[in-house]
């Protein structure tokens, strides 16, 4: 795991490029806090803050071929490199260390683009050429990696974090109104959207080209949830379910360092653990965070499945003042607008676990995507079908899918019953899975002034997506899950932003191209979709406590505006200053100051989940333009970064 970065075609002095990709680096260096270097040359400077983890001593980075014409600058992890490396040799590629680094340069050097399907793994890089020029960025197929880039005429500069882009002479970041208001209504990012303007994100599954001023977009990977093969029964789909996952966790503890695991109180996490176990040699790390607040709290779970793999186990314990007082140091890290608090506490348990020793953490991400756990994915179910229906059917599928729903009274069921038949007819073309989620986005947007059609940016992503109209419903739901909150938050600001904030990498082996395949081909072929992740919980029965098991999912969720209401941090005179308001001339102040005030001087029974999403949103807008565009706050703390390697080879020419 790493940071990189680096720039092609700058405009400023040359003798200025090494304290610029230096700066660049030192930015990030909490990704890579184990070395740091970088390569120049009369073009182009590229470099990496190195988390080692497979090959310690000999994986140096960047990485240049014997020639030194091609240099690697790598981040991530291709756990499939051992069979990689097999085919490779078996070709007569000669390696010179035991570093998934080298197998992606090889990789590449051979296969050219065709390597990218064949990675396995989360990554993002950048391969440079000296003969030619040419720069190639890459990132993997589900977005684990992140990769940002900036162009300002012939100029391009790259980076694992865009607060790398500080050290670009004359760059200003500037907040995005018409990005600000897709985020807020879609929840999320979407694929190349930053939030900043000018500052792009390349999407998951493509890569690019940078040569001779011109920038080329490829998608090598394009998500598909077709079965791609027969499962012929119940029995075989479990079987399916247990080799693959089996697979993948074997593939993700390789590793010179120790892997932990995070540990949620829910099924996914539990099997995760319980696969990690088996593999392991030594007894388990395991990790998790317990709250306060009873309502979010799992703790009685987590210690349970601790205390049944014998793990050796720590809870960090998180209340209001520790989300209020953690916040802008992990939205710092993050750099997006943030709809829910739930990140904060992820910050603060990498700490712990890289206090603790671990470098490398596995959790179970992408389980509901896949396994269609999500409540979202019923919803489409029952919405598509809800005016075939006798009133009968729907009050018991509503029924299965909302077991408190015998605790409603007639105006609460009318209330769910009439929010059914508003949405059983898709209203945007293309979105019907997400319309229902999408209301509460949609107030949230309000937060912003003359920024245009909120969604229009999600519609023009599904209808330019080959194939996507001609998906099922539900494999739209999933390609839409994919593609924005799971890439763009939960892998991103959730995930990966904050274990590598403190030099934690995050590893999910629910998130294996062989796992995604076999839950395609068994989704909905043996049940009716209802039962939360049936067969995933009945392949590893036997092997778990029947309290995991049989536990009805539990989202898991932080305390929101709560936590800024009764610990009034200081930093909230940016929402309670008229003065600092008047800053961001994109937003309405009228109704920003209508929303602060509800949220923080009414009770928290009187707070919905619309009012708790937006103003999340509205403080993190406003924290992230104090530390960005303004260029202040407890947010800009570094840290000390290790020695730098420098291989400089500005005026020296490639060998013939």
């Amino acid at each position: 795991m790493c940071g990189i970065a680096g720039f092609l075609g700058a405009a400023h002095e040359p003798a200025a490029w090494p304290e610029t990709i230096r700066t660049m680096l030192t930015a990030i260096g909490h990704r890579g806090p184990d070395a740091m270097g970088h390569m120049l040359d009369d073009r182009a400077a590229l470099g990496t803050a190195r988390l080692s983890i497979i090959d310690i001593a000999s994986g140096i980075q960047p990485m240049g071929d014997p020639s030194g014409r091609y240099w690697l600058a790598y981040n991530g992890e291709v756990y499939n490199y051992l069979e990689l490396r097999a085919e490779l040799e078996a070709a007569g590629r000669a390696f010179e260390t035991r570093s998934d680094t080298e197998v992606v340069l090889q990789a590449w050097l051979h296969w050219g683009p065709d390597c990218l399907p064949k990675f396995n793994g989360g990554f993002a890089f950048a391969l440079y050429d000296r003969a030619s020029g040419r720069l190639v960025l890459a990132r993997d197929r589900y977005g684990k990696r992140p990769l940002f880039y900036l162009r300002r005429g012939g100029e391009f500069y790259f980076a694992s974090e865009m607060k790398s882009f500080f050290a670009v002479p004359g760059f200003s970041f500037e907040q995005d109104a018409d990005q600000l208001a897709s985020i807020l209504a879609c929840w999320t990012p979407l694929p190349d959207q930053t939030g900043f303007r000018g500052i792009d994100s390349l999407p998951m599954g493509e890569w690019m080209s940078v040569e001779n001023g011109t920038v080329t977009r490829r998608r090598y990977e394009a998500l598909s949830f077709e079965a791609a093969e027969n499962v012929a029964s119940e029995a075989e789909a479990l079987e399916l379910i247990r080799e693959r996952l089996r697979a993948s966790v074997a593939l993700r503890l390789r590793s010179d360092v120790e892997v932990g695991v995070y540990l949620s109180g829910g099924v996914d996490s539990a099997i995760t653990a319980l696969l990690a176990q088996k593999e392991s040699r030594h007894a388990l790390s395991t990790f998790s965070v317990a709250f306060e607040d009873a309502a979010f709290d799992e703790s009685p779970q987590q210690r349970e499945m601790a205390d049944f793999l014998g793990s050796r186990h720590q809870a960090l314990t998180i209340g209001h003042g520790d989300i209020a007082a953690a916040l802008p140091d992990a939205l710092f890290h993050a750099e997006m607008p943030a709809f829910r608090c739930a990140f904060v506490p992820m910050y603060l348990l990498s700490r712990l676990t890289r206090d603790t020793g671990i470098k490398v953490i596995l959790s179970g991400e992408g389980a509901d995507e896949a396994f269609l756990g999500y409540d979202l994915f019923k919803e489409v179910l029952l919405r598509r079908a809800w005016n075939h229906l006798g009133e009968d059917v729907r009050r018991a599928r509503l029924g299965k899918l909302y077991p408190h729903l015998t605790h409603y009274g007639p105006q609460e069921i009318a209330a769910l019953t009439g929010l059914y038949q508003q949405f059983a007819e898709e209203r945007i073309p293309g979105l019907f899975s997400h319309e229902m989620r999408f209301q509460n986005g949609r107030f949230a947007a309000r937060l912003l002034r003359g920024a245009g059609d909120p969604f229009a940016a999600i519609s023009r992503l599904v209808a330019d997506a080959p194939g996507y109209a001609a998906m099922s419903d539900i494999h739209k739901a999933q390609w839409l899950e994919y593609r924005t909150l799971l890439a763009g938050y939960l892998l991103s600001t959730q995930g990966e932003r904050m274990s590598l904030a403190h030099g934690v990498e995050n590893r999910c082996p629910f998130l294996d191209p062989a796992v995604v395949a076999a839950a395609s081909a068994i989704n909905l072929r043996f049940d009716d979709g209802f039962e939360e992740k049936r067969l995933l919980r009945r392949a590893f029965a036997d092997e778990l406590p029947a309290s995991i098991v049989n536990k009805r999912k539990f989202p898991y969720r932080a305390p929101d505006s709560a936590a800024f209401a009764s610990a009034r941090p200081d930093y909230l005179e940016a929402l309670l200053s008229e003065s600092e308001l008047a800053k961001l001339p994109f937003l309405d102040a009228k109704f920003a100051r209508r929303l602060t005030d509800k949220v923080l001087n009414r009770p928290a029974g009187e707070i919905g989940t619309k009012e708790d999403q937006g103003f999340v949103f509205l403080l993190s807008i406003a924290l992230l333009h104090r530390f960005f565009v303004q260029r202040e706050g407890a947010g800009l703390t570094r840290v000390t970064p290790p020695p730098m390697r420098t291989v400089d080879l500005r005026g020296k020419p490639l060998a013939a």
